[in-house]
C-alpha cells in the first residue's frame, strides 16, 4: 500500500474517536485540577524542577491574569470553566523517548492511527510530539545535530540553555498583552525549543503534534524557535483532540525571533474536534532584511481565535501571512492577521481566506501599523470571504493605520455566495452536492496551497473533503 493511500485509508476511518480509538480518558502519573492559584504554579513549577527564575515569571504572569479584564473581542468562553478543568496532565510516562517504541503502547497508537512516525521517516528533519501537557517524544535526525541545531522540548531548553532561553522566553509575547496570554505564561507545559545556527539551513521541515488525550483538559505548550543570521528553518505545527462530552481548552503560543537575513516559515494545520475552545498567541519579530512567513489553517474547533502576528523590526524584514479559516456549523472562527511596521523599507502581506457552511461564523480581525519612519514601506491585505448557504456569516474589521507619508497600505475585500452555476454544472457531470462544495472551496484557497509541501497539500484536502461528507470532520 502507498504512503498516500494508507493515509487516505486512516482518514477515511471517520470521527477521530475511531481514528484514535480513544474510548475512555488515558490513565494519568499526576493531574492538576482546581483554583488557578499561586499554590497551583508553584506545584507545577516543582513538578518540572524549574529554576527560580522560570517560577518568577509564573507568578508574575498569575498575578497579571488576575487583574486583566477578559478582552472585549472575545464571547464564548463563558461556557468554560477553568477551575474545572485539568491545568496540567502528565500521562504515565517515566520521561520523554526518542524511539516510538519505547513509548506506552496506548500513547504510541495516537500517534501511528495519525501517521505522525511514517511521516516523520519520509519527510522530517525533526519532531517533538506533545500528549496531553508533556512532551512525549523528540528526536531531530543526526545530520543535523551535528550543524548546531537545537530542537528540544521547552521544559528540556529551560534546564540545559537557560541564558538564551531567559533572552527570548516572554520577550516577543509578552504576558501582558491580555488575559488568556498571562493565563498562558503561568500555565505553560511542553512544546518544543528550536535553535537554528548562523547561515545553516534545514533543507527538510520540523514539525511539532499536539494532541488533547481527554475532556475537561486545558493545553498550554509553549513554542520558542530563534533563527540566527542568514538561517533558513519550516516549522510545522499539528494539532487534533478526540471528542469527548465536555468542553476542552488550548491556551498555546509560538515566539519566532529571526534575526538579520534569516527566513522562517511556520505552518499550522489545525484540526481540533469540536469541542475544543482554541486560543492561539503567534508573533514573530524581524531583524533586517529577514522574512517570516505563516500558514495557518484551521479547520477545526467550536471556537478559534488567532491573529498570526509580525513585528518588522530591521529596515528591509518582510513577512507574508495567510491564513485560511473553515467554519462548517454552528461555529465561531475569529481569526485574522497583524503587522506591524518600525523600520524602512520594510513590506508585509496578509491573505485571508474564510469559507462559512451549515451556520458557520467567521470573523476577520487584522491590524496594520506603519510608524513614523519607516519610510517606503508597503502593505498589502487581501480578504476574501465565501459564504456557502443563507444561514452562514462573515465579518471583517480590519485596523489600518499609516503614520510615514512615504509608505502605502491596500486593503481590498471580497464576499462572495457559492456560485449556482458552478454548482449545477458539477452536478451535471455526476459530482454530488458535498463533494462540489468541497472541491469548490479548494479552488478558493489554491494560493496558499502553493506554499505548502506535497505531502501536507494532501492531508489538508482529505481534511476539507471529509469537512463536507456525510461523515463529517476528523477533528
Amino acid at each position: 500500500m502507498s504512503e498516500h493511500s494508507k493515509l487516505e485509508e486512516i482518514l477515511e476511518a471517520g470521527s477521530l474517536e475511531e481514528i484514535l480509538g480513544t474510548a475512555v480518558p488515558y490513565p494519568k502519573e499526576i493531574e492538576l485540577k482546581g483554583r488557578i492559584s499561586r499554590e497551583t504554579v508553584e506545584e507545577l513549577s516543582r513538578i518540572k524542577n524549574e529554576p527560580e527564575w522560570m517560577l518568577r515569571h509564573r507568578l508574575k504572569a498569575l498575578e497579571l491574569f488576575e487583574k486583566l479584564p477578559l478582552p472585549r473581542w472575545v464571547v464564548g468562553v463563558e461556557e468554560l470553566d477553568l477551575e474545572s478543568f485539568s491545568l496540567y496532565s502528565k500521562p504515565e510516562l517515566e520521561k520523554e523517548v526518542k524511539d516510538w517504541d519505547d513509548l506506552p503502547e496506548n500513547i504510541r497508537k495516537v500517534f501511528e492511527r495519525l501517521n505522525i512516525p511514517e511521516i516523520e521517516k519520509k519527510f522530517l528533519s525533526g519532531l517533538t510530539a506533545v500528549f496531553d501537557s508533556e512532551s512525549v517524544y523528540s528526536q531531530l535526525k543526526e545530520e543535523f545535530e551535528k550543524k548546531g541545531i537545537i530542537m528540544v522540548p521547552m521544559e528540556e531548553a529551560v534546564q540545559k540553555y537557560p541564558d538564551l532561553v531567559k533572552k527570548y522566553f516572554g520577550r516577543v509575547f509578552p504576558p501582558g498583552e491580555h488575559k488568556f496570554s498571562a493565563l498562558h505564561h503561568a500555565l505553560w507545559s511542553g512544546g518544543a525549543f528550536v535553535y537554528i545556527p548562523k547561515g545553516v539551513r534545514v533543507p527538510f521541515p520540523i514539525e511539532a503534534f499536539f494532541v488533547i488525550g481527554s475532556a475537561l483538559e486545558g493545553q498550554f505548550e509553549h513554542t520558542l524557535l530563534i533563527a540566527d543570521e542568514g538561517s533558513y528553518v519550516h516549522f510545522i505545527e499539528g494539532c487534533s483532540a478526540p471528542m469527548y462530552k465536555g468542553f476542552s481548552f488550548h491556551d498555546g503560543m509560538v515566539e519566532i525571533y529571526a534575526h538579520k537575513g534569516a527566513t522562517v516559515k511556520f505552518t499550522t494545520i489545525q484540526n481540533w474536534s469540536r469541542n475544543v475552545i482554541n486560543f492561539n498567541n503567534k508573533r514573530a519579530i524581524l531583524e533586517e532584511n529577514a522574512y517570516v512567513e505563516w500558514i495557518e489553517g484551521s479547520i477545526g474547533s467550536h471556537i478559534t481565535y488567532t491573529y498570526p502576528s509580525s513585528v518588522l523590526k530591521g529596515e528591509g524584514a518582510r513577512t507574508a501571512q495567510y491564513v485560511v479559516s473553515l467554519s462548517n456549523g454552528p461555529y465561531l472562527k475569529d481569526t485574522g492577521a497583524k503587522a506591524w511596521h518600525l523600520a524602512p523599507n520594510t513590506s508585509s502581506k496578509i491573505v485571508s481566506k474564510s469559507i462559512s457552511s451549515n451556520g458557520g461564523i467567521n470573523i476577520y480581525r487584522g491590524l496594520v501599523r506603519i510608524m513614523k519612519g519607516a519610510k517606503n514601506s508597503t502593505a498589502t491585505v487581501s480578504c476574501d470571504s465565501l459564504i456557502l448557504d443563507e444561514e452562514s456569516k462573515a465579518y471583517t474589521y480590519p485596523h489600518n493605520q499609516n503614520d510615514e507619508p512615504s509608505a502605502s497600505i491596500i486593503h481590498e475585500a471580497t464576499t462572495g455566495k457559492l456560485s449556482e452555476d458552478k454548482l449545477f454544472y458539477l452536478n451535471a457531470r455526476g459530482i454530488k452536492e458535498e463533494e462540489a462544495k468541497s472541491l469548490i472551496v479548494l479552488g478558493f484557497i489554491s494560493e496558499v496551497l502553493e506554499g505548502l509541501p506535497f505531502e501536507y497539500v494532501e492531508v489538508l484536502k482529505k481534511v476539507i473533503e471529509l469537512e463536507f461528507s456525510e461523515v463529517g470532520g476528523v477533528g
